[in-house]
């Protein structure tokens, strides 16, 4: 015998490479896969979660202009992440549609093999019953045939559904209900689908604006009167209902004792509203959480603040340069208030004037400098200072009202230091170069929320039907019955009640009662019947397979 190398070529078990389309299948399937969709969801509630912690400019954009203002290196990351503006993301958008796809994907093959499940016979009775987990047999006076009718009449009073009897099977009556669990299962997962779509639908057609709007002033539902606006992709301002709103009243309360003082009691505001033009004026309150709703446009508050009046004289002191009230954004809790009063003068006038000033609705002045100590008005003042030169208003370029560009102007000086005054109402101050500022009183302001949200129904629709399904799929079992009658050796028929669940996890107690319960029904509806030895138990399974108890094989 001669013994020489192996020359045959190395076996290559590795399987074939994925051409396009079964790669495309592959990735169908993995996309369609409950895993998958779990995983997507789970992402799609991370991914939210900035909504929730960073304001958004949608829906506080005087929140988002604060933080700017002192985080602006974080704000461009912030920008460039789209994290101000979450949910029209791309990214958020990408992760909602696969989401969407997945949900799809994975429900209608279901839908299908749910169907034909629904239309499909309950299989006819096993072998041996004896295999069930629930198991009873009685012994009855009555015919076999007596028996099974008497059996398809308390399955039908039970709501079961009947197998229709074929040749082989006229000693057994078989039975089966629960499909309304997959239906609940469905409907659930149906309506997640619908309430993804009502978000989408209010994503693209929806719209929501804010206005700032001091007491006694109003606005008309117009875009050039709104301080900011996000609306969707398919939004038209031509579907703007064309109403306008005075604000004639705007009330603040706060609780003046407890653990709670300082904490805001009640914001409402007293309005006029004309519908369309020519319309009569209608008066209505709106409050926190009771919008007013005007032709499916709804009106909120979101928060309220203090507007200082001014008036600003020419050193004649009869010339007004600037009157009225000026906004001014709360800080803290108990609503010091920072803003500026811009006043552009005429050249035969002087310079312009920048007034940098703080609102304190309950002034204090102590070593820590002066702070309000209560958001309620008791006792009201003013802290200011005062620039002059040029505004730069007619640049072209925009400008917050909010913020004073101090770059072309020069802080008024007073015995060397830069000059600041404190005021109370009606108290009225010369700056250096001969102009007077008199601090007039204040109102209140509002700022006020105008959208509407296009898919909120349907939104309402699906989260009802969610719960409808899912009380569906948790409290409903599916589960099979079969009864058997057949002569025993004394003459007498034996009948055989069995059942089988069809739902993993589902209690065996639940089902020998549900057998017991269709057992006693066919002893009150036939009489006379006595129980075998062997009645009422419960067989484990053992590691049986539910196929296997089914077949009920030797």
């Amino acid at each position: 015998m001669t013994t020489g190398m192996d020359t045959r070529p190395p076996v290559d078990n590795r399987p074939p490479p994925l051409n396009g389309l079964e790669l495309a299948r592959w990735a169908w399937r993995q996309l369609t896969s409950m895993r998958v969709a779990l995983i997507l969801l789970f992402l799609l509630a991370v991914a939210a979660i900035p909504g929730s912690v960073i304001p958004q400019s949608d829906v506080n954009p005087l929140n988002v202009r604060d933080f700017r203002a002192r985080n602006p290196t974080l704000s461009e990351w912030y920008d460039r992440l789209g994290l101000f503006d979450v949910y029209s993301a791309p990214w958020f958008a990408a992760i909602y549609i696969a989401l969407m796809v997945s949900l799809v994907g994975c429900i209608l093959p279901r839908m299908w093999q749910h169907w034909k499940a629904v239309r499909a016979q309950p299989p006819k009775a096993p072998r041996r019953l004896t295999r069930m987990p629930a198991y009873r047999k009685v012994e009855v006076d009555a015919t076999p045939e007596e028996v099974l009718a008497v059996a398809r009449a308390e399955l039908r009073s039970r709501r079961y559904r009947l197998r229709r009897p074929a040749e082989g099977e006229e000693d057994s009556v078989a039975a089966e209900i629960g499909h309304l669990r997959e239906t609940g299962n469905l409907l659930f997962h149906l309506s997640v689908v619908v309430v993804l779509l009502a978000v989408a639908l209010g994503g693209l057609f929806s719209y929501r604006a804010t206005v700032l709007v001091p007491e006694g002033a109003g606005f008309s539902n117009q875009v050039i009167q709104f301080d900011s606006l996000s609306a969707g992709a398919l939004f038209d301002t031509a579907d703007l209902p064309p109403f306008s709103m005075d604000v004639d009243e705007f009330r603040m309360e706060f609780v003046e004792a407890g653990n709670q003082i300082g904490q805001p009691a009640e914001y409402e505001a007293t309005v006029t509203v004309v519908r369309e033009p020519g319309a009569a004026p209608e008066t209505h309150t709106i409050r926190v959480n009771e919008p007013l709703n005007i032709d499916g446009t709804s009106v909120h508050i979101i928060n309220p603040g203090y507007a200082p009046a001014f008036t600003v004289r020419a050193a004649d002191g009869e010339t007004i340069l600037a009157e009225g009230p000026v906004p001014f954004l709360p800080e803290d809790s108990s609503f010091t208030s920072t803003g500026v009063v811009k006043v552009e003068v005429p050249p035969e006038f002087g310079d312009d004037i920048g007034i940098q000033g703080s609102f304190l609705p309950t002034a204090v002045l102590d070593e820590n400098g002066p702070r309000s100590i209560f958001p309620g008005v008791r006792n009201p003042a003013v802290f200011l200072t005062a620039w002059h030169g040029d505004l730069g208003l007619d640049d072209g370029q925009p400008q917050s009202v909010y913020r004073l560009d101090t770059t072309d102007m020069e802080q008024y000086q007073e015995n060397g230091e830069p000059y600041r005054k404190q005021l109370v109402v009606g108290d009225t101050v010369q700056l250096p170069d001969g102009r007077y500022i008199t601090f007039d009183g204040y109102v209140t302001w509002v700022n006020l929320q105008i959208g509407r949200n296009s898919g909120r129904e349907l939104a309402l629709v699906g989260a009802v039907v969610a719960v409808v399904g899912l009380m569906g799929s948790l409290y409903v079992r599916r589960r099979r019955a079969w009864v058997r009658a057949s002569t025993g050796p004394e003459g007498r028929t034996v009948v055989e009640v069995a059942g089988l669940h069809r739902a993993e996890g589902s209690s065996g107690d639940r089902l020998i009662d549900e057998i017991g319960a269709v057992t006693d029904g066919l002893s009150l509806r036939l009489g006379g019947a006595e129980e075998t030895a062997d009645a009422d138990r419960e067989v484990p399974g053992g590691g049986e397979s539910n196929k296997e108890k089914e077949r009920g094989e030797d």
